[in-house]
């Protein structure tokens, strides 16, 4: 019904809202409709604080009994530690029929909310805009049923994929539109992660500028030896936001001591085959509540994330300028693939001109997907 996708985009748009504020939670918008007008809304600010339903239902009052709900996530059915469940509230408002964008991928919840409200007798339709809800929760998604964060890699590429000139110069790569995108993509994540070249050799402060800033993101270095200098701009600024080095077991005590003495969190992480274990990090992140990391690393991170299928997400910005030169860095390292059936593939999600430049949003092909047209 036309109706019902109009009333779940508002919804949509409402638990974008929470971008950058509701994690570990998902993002979530309520809608309450009466005569197909809508009535009262809400939406999650943050944990701890209301779910979007029960503010929509303490914003109606009364007039929520016999209204429809629209919610871009299944209504929740447990208990929390700081909020109470939301079935009982809808049932106990008098909401007469419940429209839900995707079941919630919470194993302690999926379907359980759905399943009370029908046998409450509640009318409840379900799917309605289901791409966009998980699109928007992907990352919440990813660290609910995995444990780990949802891992966006992104990079600045030109056509033919190369980060930066044989020199190392990058500056600049992308437009000056896709560097304020990139700041946006840095404002919302719960965690910024570069490797060790990129730490030492561009020293940046990974802090988003240029854009409204509600919680920083933590930021973190992949560096296996303890090469990260404290007079980094990372290490003198941990006042503005944590900055987390994790660094391999065997990595010089001294170098780590001089990092923790100017306030960075030195963590101490196996050593995988290029460095510092990924996927030790990662765990590691996400037992923290961090459920989205953007990776800004070079070509070895990529491929490090690109290999052991850790990246969910590929950002490219790809900029109208042609190095064509084999010296030039490529985005991404060896894997060591030599044939076409061997290739990594990716599904195109959507593409957007971001100034003079092309916003490629990637994730990875489903197993057994069809290649290229040939």
């Amino acid at each position: 019904m036309d109706a019902d996708r109009r009333f779940m985009r508002m919804a949509l748009r409402l638990a974008a809202r929470g971008a950058g504020l509701a994690s570990p939670n998902p993002m979530v918008g309520a809608v309450l409709v009466r005569d197909g007008r809508a009535i009262a809304t809400g939406w999650h600010r943050g944990p701890g604080l209301p779910h979007a339903e029960a503010s929509a239902l303490a914003a109606a009052g009364a007039a929520a009994s016999g209204c429809d709900l629209f919610v871009n996530l299944e209504p929740c059915c447990h208990v929390e530690k700081k909020t109470p469940p939301c079935v009982p509230a809808i049932v106990a408002a008098g909401v007469r029929r419940v429209v839900v964008a995707m079941e919630d991928p919470n194993p302690a919840v999926s379907g359980r909310g759905l399943a009370q409200l029908r046998a409450r007798g509640l009318e409840v339709a379900t799917g309605v805009l289901e791409a966009d809800a998980r699109r928007l929760n992907a990352a919440f998604g990813t660290y609910i049923t995995t444990g780990r964060p949802h891992v966006t890699l992104k990079l600045a590429t030109t056509l033919d994929g190369r980060i930066a000139a044989r020199d190392g110069s990058s500056r600049w790569v992308s437009s000056e539109a896709s560097r304020l995108a990139v700041q946006r993509m840095r404002a919302i994540a719960d965690c910024v992660l570069v490797g060790s070249g990129t730490a030492c050799g561009d020293d940046p402060l990974l802090l988003p500028r240029g854009v409204r800033v509600r919680r920083p993101p933590l930021r973190a270095v992949l560096d296996s030896d303890a090469r990260l200098s404290a007079s980094s701009q990372l290490a003198r600024t941990t006042d503005r936001g944590p900055v987390l080095v994790a660094v391999a077991a065997d990595a010089p005590a001294a170098r780590a001591a001089a990092l923790s003495a100017a306030g960075v969190e030195v963590v101490r992480l196996p050593r995988g085959p290029g460095g510092v274990s990924l996927p030790a990090l990662l765990d590691l992140l996400g037992r923290r509540g961090v459920t989205s990391a953007l990776v800004e690393g070079g070509a070895a991170v990529a491929a490090t994330l690109v290999r052991d299928g850790l990246a969910d997400r590929v950002v490219l910005f790809l900029a109208a300028m042609l190095l064509a030169d084999p010296a030039a860095r490529p985005w991404c390292d060896d894997l060591g693939l030599r044939t076409l059936p061997d290739a990594v593939r990716f599904e195109v999600e959507r593409v957007t001109r971001v100034g003079p430049d092309l916003r490629v949003d990637l994730v990875r092909a489903a197993a057994g997907g069809a290649g290229p047209p040939g």
